[in-house]
């Protein structure tokens, strides 16, 4: 793993074994935003966070810092990142050496926090940061430590959509102990000690939406409406979200493993009575069974559901092979921290 400027301390926990300094939790806040071809609409995105970061070191005393992690832009957005003030807030810019993913990105923000809570958001403007006040009073004023938001509708969303999240969080939820909340996003809000409680996972296949649930502690959500973007268009299409929920469901659950299991019951019972049945017709009634279409439809559905079920457990494979590799999740290319006293920024090159 990289290594920050940061003053390193010794801890147990995973982050510091692979080297990512960071000094000792204190009463601050780290805004940690994944960016991806937001080149146009970060400044503006900057001048909101700064603005509300003023706002918070008036009202709380919070030292406020903002991390942008730029995960292998194909524009200027890691220049943009690197010019940005830091009239209220430190600043660190984050460039990864090519595009690890959003994951990726996440874990290299929380590796690089200097402050004690982490707060995550994403980099499109869609996460209104007028709403940070509001996580941020639920963590110090009603004492939360994992304050989460959720979209409060899906009425824009096409029909299909809202059909496919709701089934996506229906099978991830299924016979699980742990039930993780329904339309929660990224954007969310950790305190220090809910930070560092999942900085101590190991697992290299994350997916940060359930392991900020699985962590536990006291939990609040906050509905929120999603704000339309203002510059360029998403990368996400409906295959890149399957594939998110592909990825999401094989981190996090064994759910799709389940299923198989119960369909291979479901059509060994299905095989047995249809068997049943045939000997009945041929001794009670004389009747000659059609063999050759029930034969190959057969044998298509049956391969068909294997292959599914081999697909399902390549899926599983795959995540131990990743797992026993044990590499990087992210690597750094270039990092630079601009401080609010000296506005100057200090680079570290290839690490």
């Amino acid at each position: 793993m990289p290594k920050s400027p940061a003053k390193p301390r010794k801890s147990a926990n995973r982050a510091d074994k692979t080297g990512a300094g960071r000094s000792a939790p204190a009463g601050g806040l780290s805004i940690v935003v994944p960016v991806y071809n937001e080149a146009k609409g970060l400044p503006v995105l900057h001048e909101r966070i700064a603005e509300v970061a003023r706002s918070l070191t008036s009202k709380y005393g919070l030292a406020v810092e903002v991390i942008y992690v730029d995960d292998g832009s194909r524009d200027d957005t890691f220049r943009v990142a690197l010019a940005l003030p830091a009239l209220s807030l430190d600043v660190q810019a984050i460039g990864l050496s090519r595009n690890f993913g959003k994951e990726a990105a996440l874990l290299a923000g929380l590796d690089h926090c200097r402050h004690g809570a982490v707060l995550f958001m994403d980099g499109d403007g869609q996460h209104p940061p007028s709403l940070i006040g509001t996580l941020v009073s639920r963590w110090l004023d009603d004492g939360y430590d994992v304050v989460y938001t959720a979209k409060a509708h899906r009425e824009n969303e096409p029909f299909l959509r809202r059909q496919g999240v709701a089934g996506f969080y229906w099978l991830l939820n299924w016979r699980a102990r742990l039930k993780i909340p329904e339309d929660a996003g990224d954007f969310r809000l950790l305190s220090p000690r809910a930070a560092e409680a999942l900085r101590q996972l190991p697992e290299r296949n994350r997916f940060f939406k359930g392991l900020s649930t699985w962590i536990g502690f006291r939990q609040v959500r906050v509905d929120y409406e999603p704000a339309e973007r203002e510059h360029g268009v998403t990368s996400w299409n409906v295959w890149s979200l399957i594939g998110l929920s592909i990825e999401g469901l094989t981190s996090f659950s064994v759910a799709p493993l389940r299923v198989a299991s119960l369909l291979g019951v479901l059509l060994a019972a299905t095989a047995l009575l249809f068997g049943l049945w045939i000997m009945l017709e041929t001794l009670l009634f004389g009747k000659d069974v059609p063999g050759y279409p029930s034969l190959v439809v057969s044998i298509m559905f049956i391969g068909a559901v294997q292959l599914l079920m081999i697909g399902v457990l390549g899926e599983y494979i795959g995540k131990l092979l990743s797992e026993v590799k044990g590499r990087p999740v992210y690597v750094v290319a270039e990092h630079s921290v601009k401080e609010t006293k000296q506005d100057v920024p200090r680079t570290a090159g290839a690490e």
